[in-house]
């Protein structure tokens, strides 16, 4: 039997089993991922628990602190980048006075205490190699006695492989997870090194930073969240799938009562996650106070199909003016409404299509206008529309149109000969002064017209 001293100058006190066994795992799925061999066994019987990979086995050599070339080459590992070993495991273990048993096919490993070398009073922690059980065994398997199953759940919990987290987008940087029963946590190439009370989703990061590099300690426990939050950052500015934009977008919905989530307290994210639903289908994006004060405006675009989406403020003064991922404009109230007039067609109604009550009301239009001194020359037809362009965020009830000398009224004025009247009036105004509304020249024909139909009507 040969000896191979561990030499343990420190041990990872605050290590308990689980932590221990999540090494021991973690370097079977490395093993598993580097050489595409079949899945990592772990499994109960008489003798133990088991750990299996079936790669090319473990030598004794690897039981060292040294970063290892091979892993550090390899982007979607994890252990092995930062210098840990296995041998804090196995001091983890016999502290704990788990027995531990190693099959390979370079020969058995177990635990055992002996003198250091050179220093019979010296009894450190050792790896006894005896001759392989098997000299053909795959892999590397590890007999745990003494481990329950709280224990080895646990362990296994550190891992993405056995999480029900499930892939919602995949990025250069890492991976964005719909978030399973335990909430939301954060991977680092499939190992969790933190949790999150409030973040929207779940994240598995496979390219790192340096800063992350020197955050991740010689435990890999309690990582802060300023060591991967900027990373957390770049995943979701990469993302481009409908799914994730339509959970971020659709959280924003909670920013006003305080219970978004912190991934939407970066208006980079809001933003990015607004560009992605307006590429991905018919959505218009305006704020709670828009949604009260341009409720016809709303119902016209539900009517054509579109998505409601209500933001905040400060991320509708961001959009304001922006593109898409295709290119095309972010749809505000003001995009919705130019492109609503840019496509609007009216629909003329024929006076003999009207009720009878309706007709009632436009035979007289020629008594209003002789109030108002006759029809201006320069109008040649007054005609009644169902449909009206929009005016601000409300259809107007009237237009005046120079270029084709026509008065166009909305149908619903006829309700009522008030209501007619008042927008025949308004429209013939405009006519008269040639100003648009709120300039002084329409001010002066409006005041103008009121006096003209005044003095008519007390005559």
């Amino acid at each position: 039997m040969r000896k191979f001293d561990l030499n343990m100058e420190k041990v990872l006190e605050n290590w308990d089993v689980s932590d221990a066994l999540r090494e021991i795992i973690a370097n079977a799925i490395d093993e598993q991922l580097l050489t595409n061999t079949r899945e990592v066994e772990i499994f109960k019987n008489a003798s133990g628990w088991h750990i299996r990979d079936f790669g090319r086995g473990l030598r004794y050599q690897h039981l060292t602190q040294n970063e290892n070339s091979e892993k550090l080459n390899s982007p979607n590992l994890v252990i092995g980048k930062f210098g840990v070993g296995l041998k804090d495991a196995l001091a983890t273990l016999d502290r704990h006075r788990i027995i531990v048993s190693i099959l390979l096919r370079h020969g058995d490993i177990e635990l055992g205490k002996s003198s250091k070398q050179g220093f019979d009073d010296v009894i450190t922690l050792h790896a006894l190699i005896s001759e392989p059980s098997d000299s053909s065994f795959v892999g590397t398997e590890f007999i745990l006695k003494g481990i329950t199953q709280k224990q080895i759940e646990r362990a296994k919990s550190f891992f993405l492989k056995f999480s029900d987290e499930k892939l919602l987008e995949d990025t250069k940087y890492g991976h964005v997870l719909r978030r399973g029963k335990h909430g939301a946590r954060i991977f680092i190439s499939g190992v969790r090194v933190a949790e999150e009370d409030n973040f929207l989703f779940s994240y598995n990061i496979t390219s790192m930073t340096q800063s992350m590099r020197k955050a991740l300690n010689r435990e890999r426990t309690h990582v802060g969240r300023s060591a991967y939050a900027d990373r957390v950052k770049d995943i979701l500015l990469e993302c481009r799938q409908p799914a994730v934009a339509e959970i971020i977008v659709g959280d924003l919905k909670q920013f006003e009562t305080g219970k978004s989530h912190d991934e939407l307290k970066w208006i980079d994210v809001a933003v990015h996650g607004c560009k992605l639903l307006n590429a991905s289908g018919k959505y218009i994006f305006l704020t709670p106070m828009e949604y009260l004060l341009a409720a016809s405006m709303v119902d016209s675009a539900i009517a054509d199909g579109y998505k409601v989406v209500t933001i905040p403020e400060n991320v509708k003064q961001r959009i304001r003016g922006l593109k898409d991922l295709l290119g095309q404009p972010i749809r505000d109230l003001d995009v919705y409404a130019h492109q609503w007039n840019e496509s609007f067609e009216f629909t003329f109604v024929k006076p003999d299509e009207l009720t009878h009550k309706e007709r009632m009301v436009f035979d007289r239009t020629k008594d209003i206008l002789r109030l108002a001194g006759g029809k201006p020359p320069n109008v040649k037809k007054i005609l009644i529309s169902e449909t009206m362009r929009l005016q601000g965020f409300d259809e107007a009830v009237g237009v005046w149109e120079e270029n084709e000398q026509r008065i166009v009224i909305k149908r619903s004025q006829l309700r009522n000969l008030r209501e007619y009247a008042g927008a025949l009036l308004h429209e013939t105004a405009h006519a008269r002064s040639g100003g648009d509304d709120l300039t002084r020249k329409f001010e002066d024909g409006l005041t103008d017209l009121l006096g003209t139909t005044s003095s008519q009507g007390l005559d």
